[in-house]
């Protein structure tokens, strides 16, 4: 099998990965966070925080540095994957 078919088939394979649980799963998406206030509230309703955040983000703000960190990790991993790539293609050209 030739690269160019494994890549469309693992790019096809990725995209299906995404999208099918989102077509076939019908669930409410939410953040750990919140998942874990409302099970402490839960077992305690009158849990009082002891400390609350200096900063209250806007929800935009709050989605956009986690998309960055997203990207940012998306970044060194594929820089990661492409120094030892280069240092394979090295080594085996020696």
């Amino acid at each position: 099998m030739q690269n160019r078919t494994k890549n469309i088939l693992m790019l096809a394979a990725v995209v299906l990965l995404a999208l099918l649980p989102l077509v076939l799963i019908e669930a409410e998406f939410g953040g750990a966070d919140g998942a874990a206030e409302e099970m402490i509230l839960t077992i305690d309703p009158s849990y009082e925080p002891w400390f609350n955040a200096l900063v209250e983000l806007p929800g935009e703000t709050e989605s956009m540095l986690f998309a960055l960190q997203a990207a940012l990790g998306a970044g060194f991993i594929g820089y990661a994957a492409g120094v030892l790539r280069s240092k394979s293609a090295k080594t085996n050209s020696q």
